[in-house]
């Protein structure tokens, strides 16, 4: 008989004005529009037969209320970790507008003129990895979707800037695990949105 490892299951907020925009969305509080909040039910469907030691969310209602209408509000503890990355100056602004400015600009190895540097944010990704790996069973965590993409890197033991590869829906379901051994980190799956209404 196989051996079950712990799975990490991260949980991408539903869709807000400004995710539908493409805008960076990193500390502005937005709310779920509606078809983000419907996503968000749908979200908890495949996540309803599951059994987790800690549920986490970013302290952003975006998260937090995808955290409660996919079911997990009464279980759910807040991380001040799980908060998307800090744009600083690229706050509210389209990638084709910086990159008219900074042509050659990547989030995930430049960061945001007066925001976080993708060390800092692999920092703090790397806090919620120890503290997942330190629990016996599995944990859910819902944030924002250019930190859980650092996340899953530093998960795998990678460099941040492999998190520019790691493409992640609204209402998105992915999971970490281990392949064959504790010590071999790895994604599970990746992306899920099959329940997702587009």
């Amino acid at each position: 008989m196989s051996k079950t490892f712990p799975v990490v299951y991260l949980a991408r907020h539903g869709e807000t004005a400004w995710s539908l925009t493409g805008q960076h969305t990193g500390l502005t509080d937005l709310p779920l529009i509606e078809r983000g909040e419907e996503n968000a039910r749908r979200l908890g469907e495949p996540l309803r037969h599951l059994t987790f030691a800690k549920v986490l969310t970013s302290p952003l209602q975006r998260a937090m209320r995808t955290c409660e209408l996919a079911g997990f509000q009464s279980v759910a503890e807040i991380d001040r970790d799980l908060v998307e990355w800090d744009y600083g100056e690229y706050e509210g602004r389209l990638k084709i507008d910086i990159l008219r400015e900074r042509p050659d600009w990547d989030l995930f190895r430049d960061g945001c003129p007066g925001g976080e540097s993708p060390q800092q944010v692999a920092t703090r990704a790397d806090r919620v990895v120890q503290r997942a790996k330190a629990l016996t069973g599995n944990t859910l965590l819902f944030s924002s979707g250019h930190f859980l993409r650092v996340l899953a890197t530093r998960w795998i033991e990678i460099k941040p800037v492999s998190g520019q590869s790691l493409m992640l829906g609204t209402a998105s379901l992915s999971s970490l695990s281990y392949e064959n051994s504790l010590s071999q980190p790895a994604i599970s799956f990746w992306n899920d949105t099959h329940h997702v209404l587009t």
